[in-house]
């Protein structure tokens, strides 16, 4: 195959002016792309992209990413046109895990990584869906969206030639594994990944949970689920009001509760970037694994703010996720995925073609699962019309 010739104008930009750039600019703390681990199968490095920046590319060029469009993040997909998705979600926590990167200068193309791939496994129809796929394969390994995420990128996306999956770094595919991490010799590869994740892991791990406290409340509101009488109950939101009515002294309603709610995402950024720094000062880790061991998370809220965000926590289970009129919906497509899945066990020849040549190698059950739960909230119900009728 003919090499790509580059411009020596182009060249002027290359990937080791980058390497430079982390160099001089990155905390001693941060993962520098120069000093990954590498990936699985050997690619020679490009020469104008990072590592991390070729990985993010890869993830947004994945067809498992794009279907995150059409994946539920509380309301069925479909439900309004302003209701988050799985995918909306997504980048507005890749938007906060940025600016926090950036705020502890640590590496924000890794982060953004970590933040793009952290969902592209989950099922459809939100974490109810992904109870049932886990009830589905109690004998059979169970389900996880976060390792179904890595499964993703490691063997259901194969679009290259020469190499299963999508061939992403050692720290991409590490920053997957939040729930696997805290494991005695949890490790990837030989390498291990904890007992805690690099600080950008934990970054993105802690831009999820904001992203989730904010814009969940967003959408609650938007749908007429959650009142503002109901939110003026919990410290988080008067805490929130309160800063907004001090910066703004005369809003509509409309504008008053759009900016409360970026309040909101801007009171936990604060929040954890300076208890980031105090823990920083504390313990004074002086690379990667300096983190990964240090005697406590270095990305984390403050006790004060657990606290508050416990609360708050527990009010949106109450009088969101756990609204009737959510899971309703939620009850009744589920039972339309478990009912799929069955029919994909009893007759796997319906399976997508992809799928099927998966089957000797990983198994009928897992490669049901796997193909369940790649499907959108849309392509499952219009399986289970297919099958059932409407």
């Amino acid at each position: 195959m003919a090499h790509i010739i580059y411009s020596a104008f182009l060249m002027k930009y290359a990937r080791k002016d980058w390497e430079g750039a982390e160099e001089a600019h990155l905390a001693h703390y941060a993962t520098r792309s120069a000093d990954s681990l590498g990936r699985r199968h050997h690619e020679e490095p490009h020469p104008l992209r990072s590592c991390f920046a070729r990985d993010r590319d890869r993830i947004f060029h994945s067809r498992c990413f794009r279907r995150l469009e059409y994946k539920t993040q509380v309301f069925v997909n479909g439900t309004a046109d302003h209701y988050r998705t799985r995918l909306t979600h997504t980048m507005e926590m890749s938007a906060v895990g940025r600016t926090l990167a950036r705020i502890l200068k640590a590496n924000e193309d890794l982060t953004e990584c970590i933040c793009l791939a952290h969902d592209i496994g989950h099922s459809p129809f939100g974490h109810v869906g992904e109870e049932v796929l886990d009830d589905l394969m109690k004998n059979e390994g169970g389900f996880d969206h976060n390792l179904q995420s890595l499964r993703c990128i490691e063997v259901i996306e194969s679009p290259y030639p020469g190499f299963q999956g999508l061939n992403l770094t050692w720290e991409v595919r590490a920053g997957l594994l939040k729930h696997e991490a805290h494991n005695e010799g949890a490790g990837l590869d030989g390498h291990p990944i904890g007992p805690f994740q690099s600080m950008e892991a934990q970054i993105a791990d802690i831009a999820d949970d904001m992203t989730y406290h904010a814009h969940d409340v967003d959408d609650g509101l938007e749908a007429g689920i959650v009142t503002l009488q109901q939110l003026e109950t919990t410290e988080f939101w008067r805490m929130a009001a309160a800063a907004t009515k001090d910066r703004y002294s005369a809003l509509s309603e409309f504008q008053f509760v759009r900016a409360t709610i970026r309040t909101l995402l801007e009171m936990q950024v604060v929040d954890a970037a300076d208890h980031a720094f105090q823990t920083l000062e504390q313990y004074g880790p002086e690379g990667v694994r300096e983190v990964m061991a240090a005697p406590k998370r270095i990305v984390d809220f403050s006790s004060g703010m657990k606290e508050i965000l416990d609360q708050f926590t527990a009010f949106m289970f109450e009088n969101l996720y756990f609204h009737q009129g959510v899971t309703d919906a939620t009850r009744k497509s589920t039972a339309m995925m478990r009912s799929l899945f069955l029919h994909y066990i009893e007759h796997p020849e319906t399976m997508g073609r992809k799928a099927r040549t998966r089957l000797e190698q990983e198994g009928l059950w897992r490669t049901a699962c796997d193909y369940v739960a790649g499907c959108t909230d849309r392509y499952a119900i219009e399986e289970f019309k297919r099958f059932y009728g409407s």
